[in-house]
Parts: C-alpha cells; structure tokens; sequence
C-alpha cells in the first residue's frame, strides 16, 4: 500500500457500513485507492480445539460476505475509486494501528451505545486515535458527508500548525469554509465591566490571527473565520459541529489505557459530534499526506 491510501474498518453493522460510503468519497476526493478490512476475532482456544471442524470456516465466510457488501457500498459511494477488501484474523485495533503506519488516512465508525467497561476497555476508535501513525476519521451518522465548513479546535494557537494544516486541506478539498474555533478561560479581574469584551479576547485573538496568517497565505481560496469561547472547548466543539462537514481535533498522543491520553474533548467528540470528527496528532502527518 503507499502513503496515499485510505483504510477503512467495518464490521458489518450500519455504523460500519457508513464509515465506508463516507471513506470511498473521501477516496474519490483525493484521487485515492481504497481500502477495506475486517477483522473477525476469532477466540485461540476455541479455534485451536476445533482446527479441523467447520465453525472457523463458517466465520471466515461471514467475514468475507461482509467485506463483498462493504465493496459493493463503497463502489456505489463513489464509482470509480479503485476498491479492494480484506478479511483479516485477530484483533481489529491492532491490526488498523499496524496499517495506519503506512497509509494516509484510517476511517472507523461508532456506536452510539457508551458504557463504562467499553471505556475501560477501550474501543476500536478510540485504541485507532491514541495509537495511530495517521490522522484517523470517526464518522458519526450516516456517510453522508456535511454541507458546512471544516471545524477546527484550537487549544494553543502557537502549536497548532498540525492541526490547522489539516483543516486548511480538508475546507480546500471540500470547497468549504474553515472555521476555527478557541476555548479559553478568560481571568476574571475586580475590576472588569461586566458585558465589556475581556483584555483577554483581544490577547488571544491577536495569538490567533498570527497563527492562522501563513495558513491563510497557502489556502487563499479558503474563507476562514475565528471564534472565541469562553465554553469548555467539548461544549464549543459539540455546538460548532451541528451542521459542519467534519470537525478537526487533536490527540495527547499514547496511553497505557485507551483515551486516558487521547484528551476529553476528542473524546467527547467521538461519542456526541455531529459529524464525522478527524484526530490529527501532532507530531504526524495531517489530513493529507505530503505529496512526493
């Protein structure tokens, strides 16, 4: 696979047949191969004692049977976009990390069900967000992708070039606008009118507009606006994805425990957006790859 490549996890379910419609425009839109794996997690006890009976053939051909719908749905998606599918054996998290290191993008869908063991034990999204070596895209609802801006979270201006060259990429890709959305909590002084813009917006906007000015200078095509929150930066994000095309977050890196580092905004975005949300780590490439 090269460097261009789009993954895509499914497991069957309507949550996974809609991470791959979304996937295959994605794959079109960059001019992009795609691919499609799942994962049957096979138990080893229960393959090891029944290796010459049938129950592990049966499984594999369900798994292939998903895969030929999910071809078939993504070839629909976006005719045209070179399409393969895979069946793999083991554990579906392990192998999306292994593949996100030598592909541009890994999409996963998600239930909308939470409990507190599937946190503790972390889920497929959120194992692909903390561990991935792309930027990794959680499509929430259907594949349908959304008709407004690209949403970008912003926690500090001065370190979110990863961040914002994945938006700027993303709203030029689509033909959209980027909004670029940041939360900060102002410091409250005796003396401050109340209603009166805080020193503080001024401050932070002005970090703001020289964060976003070389970004501007590459992607002059691309209408940006700023907002400033004094929400927690989850609530201003959730607000903020209600009608936008894709909302764009960062990623604390790795953790010994799925999304204790993943970091609570992106985690609540992952459970409550609305629309898919992109995690971008820092120190990876952003949206779209560096071209050769």
């Amino acid at each position: 696979m090269a460097r261009t490549d789009v993954v895509v996890g499914t497991d069957g379910t309507v949550a996974g047949a809609a991470a791959v419609q979304w996937a295959a425009r994605e794959a079109g839109r960059r001019g992009a191969p795609l691919r499609i794996v799942h994962v049957f997690d096979w138990d080893y006890d229960e393959l090891h004692s029944d290796c010459t009976g049938g129950r592990a053939d049966v499984a594999r051909q369900i798994a292939e049977t998903v895969v030929r719908a999910a071809v078939r749905q993504a070839r629909t998606a976006a005719p045209g976009v070179e399409v393969e599918g895979d069946v793999l054996t083991g554990d579906a998290g392990a192998h999306l990390i292994e593949l996100s290191g030598t592909v541009a993008l890994v999409v996963t869908g998600t239930h909308r069900r939470s409990t507190l063991s599937g946190l503790l034990r972390g889920s497929v999204s959120m194992r692909l967000a903390t561990h991935a070596g792309c930027p990794v895209v959680v499509v929430r609802g259907p594949g349908t992708p959304g008709t407004g801006p690209v949403v970008v979270g912003v926690h500090d201006p001065a370190r979110s070039d990863a961040l914002l060259r994945a938006g700027y990429e993303a709203a030029e890709l689509y033909g959209c606008g980027l909004r670029v959305v940041h939360s900060f909590i102002p410091v409250s002084t005796p003396w401050a009118v109340p209603g009166a813009p805080a020193a503080d917006d001024e401050a932070e906007r002005a970090l703001l507009t020289r964060a976003l000015a070389p970004w501007q200078e590459r992607h002059p095509l691309v209408l940006t606006t700023m907002t400033l929150s004094h929400l927690p930066a989850a609530a201003a994000l959730e607000s903020a994805s209600r009608g936008a095309g894709l909302v764009v977050v960062g990623s604390r890196g790795h953790g010994a425990i799925a999304g204790t580092l993943l970091g609570s905004t992106a985690l609540h975005l992952m459970r409550h957006a609305g629309c898919a949300v992109a995690v971008v780590r820092p120190h990876r490439p952003a949206l779209q790859d560096l071209r050769p």
